[in-house]
């Protein structure tokens, strides 16, 4: 069979995706096996994919993908959700939680402070 068109996707999917395609008629995919470290760079990448995909659609599916995802980079990291749960309350307990929905406008300094430069000009806050 002659394949006429291809679409580069060249991003991390489910399990079960290779199947499904090549199952359908018409349709043949490529895929390969990541390595830890490419498999943690595409995970980081689809955090922000499937964060932007709830952001936009607010449903409980997209979440479900989001937490999908740190449950991968959870497990190729070794953390177990009490370890998660623990460095979560030890945060909360220092800085506290977003409880009270508090939107920071701005901060004023006599000096500049160029720690918080670098923070306000990472490239996710654009």
């Amino acid at each position: 069979m002659a394949y006429n068109y291809r679409y580069t996707y060249n991003k991390l999917v489910r399990d079960k995706i290779p199947e499904d395609i090549d199952s359908e008629t018409g349709r043949k995919c490529k895929y390969r096996i990541l390595d830890d470290e490419e498999y943690l760079k595409e995970l980081n990448k689809k955090v922000i994919e499937e964060a932007n995909e709830f952001i936009e659609e607010n449903s409980i599916e997209e979440l479900g993908d989001l937490m999908e995802v740190i449950n991968a980079i959870m497990k190729l990291k070794g953390y177990n959700k009490e370890e998660v749960k623990k460095a979560m309350k030890a945060k909360e307990e220092r800085k506290g939680a977003f409880n009270q929905r508090i939107f920071l406008e701005y901060v004023d300094e006599e000096k500049r402070n160029l720690e918080e430069e670098k923070e306000l000009n990472k490239d996710f806050r654009k």
